[in-house]
């Protein structure tokens, strides 16, 4: 029988099969929990709320004198930016940041601040100008005299230090900052996740800039920024990955708790018998009969075929291993070990380290690839 004793990679669930069975409902009430549909998803995504604050304050604490804001782009890195926004406001959180401007009307109004990393365009301009709480972080000379000549106002201000993706060059003449009135200087580590020397040298041409372009604020670092000292924390950090479990570097494990949570639903248990093949291609021949259980979710979802034959499920603390390919809206796992139904739970393990290592994808893709037929909770 299925124990409500969680395993290591699901220690804050609860056992979802014994409150369906038990007659509970699926979906909790309360904060953040959806409106109940006429039909429920056959996905969702538990989604730890304390984790989340629990990972914004350890960031926090480990940023030191410096403010952490929290990077909520690609809809809260696919969590659901309004609900990431709202539990870190009340957390003290004032600093949130998001790609582009549609993803700041969609929290304008429920964060004190939203800087916009890709800046302006001209067509930006008109929604730009709707929000006094939203800054552009302007990234070229060119959308600089944009903003300027459409009456200037608070903004960021982007400086490439060496990653050679978006910003000013580090090197360029102050001639180009004059005239605006900015609020935060940022720039981007490209090496932080690893022992690299551009991080000190990033670190050396960002604090030179610093030195000669005035700024209210100045910011540089990211999640793995943040456990590089003290000397990259500047004035503020910016955590994108660890608030969502991700653990961005050695120095963060243990420090940072899982936050996202997949579960699927089953949709049939069937016995498969010693030399048959399961999945697309035959990749997978049972060495002996066992049990499987055919679950709802698939790459469609964003649970990858780099996980086909190395991904793991759990039956509350039952390990069940991805037999043969990962289809497009389905998977295939061995429940011989667990008592399971067709209509219970089961729950993907999606510890994200472990997830990137079975499926050779990065913890940023496994989080911003979750699919949208996922019922989001909160709990």
């Amino acid at each position: 029988m299925l124990h409500c004793s969680a395993s290591a990679a699901a220690a804050t669930l609860v056992c979802a099969n014994a409150s369906k069975r038990a007659g509970l409902p699926s979906t909790p009430a309360g904060p953040g929990a959806r409106p109940r549909r006429v039909t429920d998803a056959p996905l969702r995504l538990r989604l730890d709320g304390a984790a989340l604050v629990h990972n914004w304050q350890a960031l926090a604490r480990r940023s030191g004198p410096a403010a952490c804001g929290a990077a909520v782009k690609a809809d809260g890195y696919g969590l659901g930016s309004r609900e990431v926004v709202r539990r870190l406001s009340e957390a003290g959180c004032r600093d949130f940041f998001v790609a582009n401007w549609a993803e700041a009307e969609a929290i304008a109004d429920v964060t004190p601040a939203v800087s916009v990393l890709h800046g302006v365009r001209e067509e930006d301009l008109a929604g730009a100008r709707r929000w006094p709480q939203v800054r552009p972080v302007l990234n070229t000379e060119r959308q600089i005299a944009r903003w300027r000549d459409s009456g200037g106002g608070p903004c960021d201000v982007m400086v490439d230090t060496g990653m050679n993706r978006l910003g000013v060059r580090w090197d360029a003449p102050g001639a180009v900052f004059e005239g605006l009135e900015i609020e935060t200087l940022v720039s981007h580590l490209a090496c932080a996740d690893e022992d690299h020397p551009m991080n000190a040298e990033q670190r050396v041409r960002f604090a030179a800039v610093a030195a000669r372009v005035p700024a209210r604020r100045y910011s540089l670092a990211n999640s793995a920024g943040i456990f590089l000292g003290a000397d990259y924390g500047f004035d503020l950090t910016r955590p994108g990955l660890a608030l969502y479990g991700g653990v961005p570097c050695p120095a963060a494990e243990g420090v940072i708790r899982q936050v996202v949570y997949p579960e699927a639903q089953v949709l049939q248990r069937r016995r498969m018998r010693a030399g048959e093949a399961a999945g697309y291609n035959a990749t997978y021949v049972a060495p002996a009969d066992q049990e499987l259980a055919v679950l709802n979710i698939g790459y469609a979802d964003g649970y990858g075929r780099g996980f086909s034959d190395t991904g793991t499920v759990f039956a509350g603390d039952i390990a069940c291993p991805v037999r043969g390919r990962v289809s497009m809206d389905l998977l295939i796992v061995d429940v011989s070990a667990a008592d399971v139904v067709e209509g219970d739970w089961l729950t993907i393990d999606y510890a994200l380290e472990r997830a990137a290592a079975a499926s050779g994808r990065s913890q940023y893709e496994l989080l911003t690839g979750l699919g949208r037929r996922f019922d989001r909770v909160w709990r």
